[in-house]
């Protein structure tokens, strides 16, 4: 595999990652939050969390979750069967704004790297029939 096209690879693993880590985001919006004590981690608390990109020695990219700081923010909902005595109830420390964001950047980057291998490809082809 040549190098532009073990790079245009890993940069297709990590989008596809952070794609499927704010995507998970987005569907525990709503979900019981983790306390920062992780006091309520038995209770099935979702856990907000972020992929950041770490660059690969030889070129390429890699992406690692992490959790979102502070895990949760509370919100007031008196009624909520998992709200304390205040009404509160820990929800996960996630932006809708922040995951659309992170959701088109990454779209683009898998695009872009689609397309360098995709490029990488039709030059290889045409190289060998002109070989051939």
């Amino acid at each position: 595999m040549s190098s532009v096209l073990s790079i245009a690879a890993s940069g297709l693993a990590a989008q596809s990652k952070r794609l499927a880590v704010s995507a998970d985001n987005v569907a525990n919006i709503r979900s019981l939050g983790l306390q920062a004590d992780r006091s309520n981690a038995a209770a099935g608390a979702y856990e907000a969390r972020q992929a950041t990109l770490t660059l690969i020695p030889g070129g390429g990219v890699k992406a690692t979750e992490v959790p979102v700081a502070p895990p949760s923010y509370q919100s007031y909902e008196p009624n909520d069967p998992n709200a304390d005595a205040d009404g509160l109830v820990p929800r996960p420390n996630v932006s809708l704004e922040r995951e659309l964001v992170t959701q088109i950047e990454a779209a683009r980057a898998y695009q872009a790297n689609l397309q360098t291998i995709k490029v990488e490809d039709r030059m290889l082809g045409e190289l060998l029939d002109t070989l051939s």
